[in-house]
C-alpha cells in the first residue's frame, strides 16, 4: 500500500511538472509572437543584472535568488521598453525546524524616459490603507473624490504628485486595468504580484506611455532644464 501512495504522488508530480513545462513554452511562444508583431526583440534565457541596472527600483530587488527571463526590449513612441517575467526567492522554517523556499513570479514593464523623473509610487487602495488613514497615516489626497478612494498615492514631493496626476491623468488611471506603478530615476516601472497576459503587456504599456504623454510641457521642460 505504502508502495502505491509514493508511485501516486510520484505520477502526480510527474504531470504537474508536464503541464508546466507545457503551459511555460506555451507563453514562450506567445510573447515572442506579441513582442515581433510590435517590432520588439525577445529573448528567454534568464537574466541576472536587472537587480544591478534597475536597483533603484524596489521590485526588483526582493529576496534572493533574482533573474528575468521571457525579455521583450524594444522602441515605442521614442522611448525604450523592458517588459519581462521576475522571479525571485523567499525562505522560512517550518514547524520542523528545516527550511522550505518560496518561488515568487511576477511581470512587470518598464519604461526609460531619460528625464531626471522624481519619486512617485501609485497603486490601488486597499483595506489595510482606509485602517492607515484612519490612524492618521494618510496618502496623498486629489480633487476627484473617486480617484483619492480607488488609488493609494505617495511621494516625498507633493507638488510634484499633483503635477504629475493632474485631471485627464486621474481620469486615464481610473479607465485603466489596476497597476502598481512607480516612478524613480529616469524609469516608470508598471506591476502586479502576478505575471502578465500578452494583453496585459499592452495594458501596462499603453498607460504608462498614456500618463508620460499626458505630462504638462511646463513639467517637461523643468525637467530637461529649459527654465
Amino acid at each position: 500500500m505504502p508502495a502505491l501512495i509514493i508511485a501516486a504522488f510520484v505520477a502526480v508530480f510527474i504531470i504537474v511538472a508536464v503541464l508546466g513545462h507545457i503551459h511555460a513554452q506555451k507563453r514562450k511562444k506567445e510573447l515572442a509572437e506579441w513582442a515581433h508583431s510590435n517590432g520588439f526583440r525577445f529573448r528567454e534565457d534568464k537574466d541576472r543584472s536587472f537587480d544591478s541596472f534597475y536597483g533603484h527600483l524596489s521590485c526588483l530587488c526582493r529576496g534572493s535568488n533574482r533573474y528575468a527571463y521571457n525579455i521583450i526590449e524594444g522602441g515605442s513612441n521614442g522611448r525604450q521598453v523592458c517588459a519581462f517575467d521576475y522571479h525571485y526567492e523567499t525562505y522560512s522554517t517550518n514547524s520542523k525546524g528545516h527550511r522550505q523556499t518560496h518561488h515568487h513570479r511576477f511581470s512587470a514593464v518598464i519604461v526609460d524616459t531619460a528625464l531626471p523623473l522624481k519619486p512617485l509610487h501609485i497603486r490601488p487602495e486597499n483595506f489595510l490603507d482606509k485602517v492607515s488613514e484612519f490612524f492618521g497615516m494618510d496618502d496623498i489626497d486629489f480633487e476627484l473624490d473617486e480617484f483619492s478612494r480607488k488609488f493609494y498615492v505617495k511621494s516625498p514631493d507633493r507638488k510634484w504628485a499633483y503635477d504629475v496626476i493632474h485631471q485627464s491623468t486621474m481620469e486615464l488611471l481610473l479607465r485603466s486595468p489596476r497597476f502598481t506603478l512607480d516612478f524613480c530615476g529616469p524609469h516608470v516601472v508598471a506591476f502586479r504580484g502576478s505575471t502578465f497576459s500578452t494583453g496585459e503587456f499592452a495594458s501596462a504599456l499603453a498607460l504608462v506611455g498614456g500618463m508620460l504623454d499626458g505630462m504638462p510641457e511646463y513639467l517637461l521642460r523643468e525637467l530637461k532644464g529649459e527654465g
